[in-house]
């Protein structure tokens, strides 16, 4: 079962891997005609109601695979006005063919004209909230005809997310939907068909550029809107916080602070005049700055927890008694990792460990990039944490799903590059799920190391990260 936004997902990424959208629509379509069929008998009329999308192009496909029957398209709105460029190349297609193909440019005129079959094919799985209009009208023809309905991928005005509908919606027979079922389809009194149309199995298993749809940001926007971030770290290292903070900042967050030893602040400080600096007394993190933290913690959508701490016992005394009292999200890298399996927490964690610090938490590896995943998987639900185990290929599990990251290139083994990463999913997780925070961290995180690597060469550092994580996200 997968939801419509994860579907969008799929789709992008199933195009970066190499199988167009094109194709995709082609195979679909095939489906859709393959469920006409064996629905009527050879020389039955059947309309085809097509939206302006991708839906709409769906059933245009279909009706060139449907050569014994007798297909009529009826388009809803002016051709010009087709939103995708496959769509229209498959409307200008049924141009070449003696296809019946109606433009309606008025539903108030809209005429099924008695078919012995219907197909829904107006708006898909991306579409919420009630039909306006023509859809609206045709939903109500459609529903008022006695003619066998059958749905391209969920019923119009049906939200293939819930199976609600606000207002109108087609009442169909039957639905036809790619890949996998969808949520909101359980428990339509409709018959279901799922259809194979080819989506590789990489598209889920691996991240790519399709994952950066889980971002978005609204005209409307205000301060704060995109996530606070704390970053706690420093001690031993000045800086391995500043470069997660000013990550933080690259890849989205509205505002970042770094509480860190007053013996370092000014250093802290000194790196970006975008950060807010927060000292607390003394050289190290310890057990009597544990209320402080936790209070500025509360203020703030995630902490990061860890860049430049340091092992110094006192340090990770306190880190364990930060995370038994925290019951916000955090994202646990470096040196504070080794304390997360021992810790009983209300926290919501990712933790961040390369192979080595993996071993050190007491989770098991592999060079087998399938056997690592799976490893990866048992040790996460072992922790009850997310996991972002880095590595040549990154695999993000919460226990239960599992990702591999194969962005990134051999020149982000220089120092501070880890940092790096924790600040981007810092900012990620204030505004998705753990899994996808790391996912999309990974990804983006990658991606600008290879985007450094192609301007630079190897010699990249991780202030050069920091740099293009702005051109990362924007995809290939």
């Amino acid at each position: 079962m997968i939801t419509s936004d994860e579907m969008a997902v799929v789709d992008a990424n199933s195009e970066a891997l190499g199988v167009p959208r094109k194709q995709l629509m082609e195979s679909s379509g095939n489906a859709v005609a393959r469920e006409v069929r064996a629905r009527t008998e050879a020389g039955d009329a059947v309309a085809l109601v097509c939206g302006r999308g991708n839906n709409g192009g769906d059933a245009l496909v279909a009706a060139r695979f449907l050569r014994t029957r007798d297909v009529t398209v009826h388009l809803l709105g002016r051709p010009e006005t087709i939103t995708t460029d496959i769509a229209r190349e498959n409307w200008d297609a049924l141009g070449q063919t003696d296809i019946d193909a109606r433009v309606v440019t008025d539903s108030r005129g809209f005429d099924l004209d008695s078919p012995a079959f219907a197909v829904d094919a107006m708006l898909g799985t991306g579409v919420t909230g009630a039909l306006r209009e023509p859809e609206a009208t045709v939903a109500h023809a459609l529903n008022d005809a006695d003619v066998p309905v059958l749905a391209v991928d969920t019923p119009s005005g049906v939200d293939a997310d819930t199976g609600t509908a606000t207002g109108v919606a087609v009442d169909a027979d039957a639905v036809v939907t790619f890949h996998d079922t969808k949520p909101g389809l359980a428990d339509l009194d409709a018959d279901v068909t799922v259809a194979d149309i080819g989506i590789p199995t990489a598209a889920e298993t691996f991240v790519a550029s399709g994952d950066l749809l889980r971002l978005s940001r609204l005209p409307d926007s205000h301060k704060g809107d995109h996530g606070e971030v704390l970053v706690v770290g420093g001690g031993p290292y000045t800086g391995a916080p500043a470069l997660a903070a000013q990550a933080a900042l690259r890849a989205g967050a509205d505002l970042v602070r770094v509480a860190c030893p007053d013996a370092i602040a000014s250093d802290v400080q000194g790196y970006a005049e975008d950060l807010i600096v927060h000292g607390y007394e003394g050289r190290r993190l310890a057990s009597d700055h544990v209320d402080e933290v936790l209070a500025r913690a509360q203020e703030h959508d995630t902490v990061v927890f860890g860049p430049g701490l340091g092992d110094h016992d006192a340090t990770l005394d306190a880190v364990a008694s930060f995370l038994e009292r925290y019951d916000g999200t955090a994202v646990v890298d470096a040196d504070a990792l080794q304390v997360v399996p021992e810790v009983e927490t209300d926290a919501t964690l990712v933790c961040t460990p390369h192979q080595g610090e993996l071993r050190a938490m007491g989770g098991e590896t592999a060079d087998d990039p399938e056997r690592r995943a799976s490893l990866v998987e048992s040790f996460a639900t072992e922790v009850g944490h997310t996991l972002l185990v880095k590595g040549a290929e990154d695999v993000i599990s919460d226990g239960e799903s599992t990702r591999r990251n194969r962005t990134g290139n051999p020149g982000m083994t220089v120092g501070g590059t880890g940092d790096v990463l924790a600040g981007t999913v810092g900012a990620l997780a204030c505004l998705l799920c753990p899994r996808d925070a790391a996912a999309v961290g990974a990804y983006a995180n990658g991606r600008a190391g290879d985007l450094v690597h192609e301007s630079l060469g190897a010699g990249l550092t991780a202030s050069d990260l920091v740099d293009a994580l702005p051109r990362a996200f924007e995809g290939e």
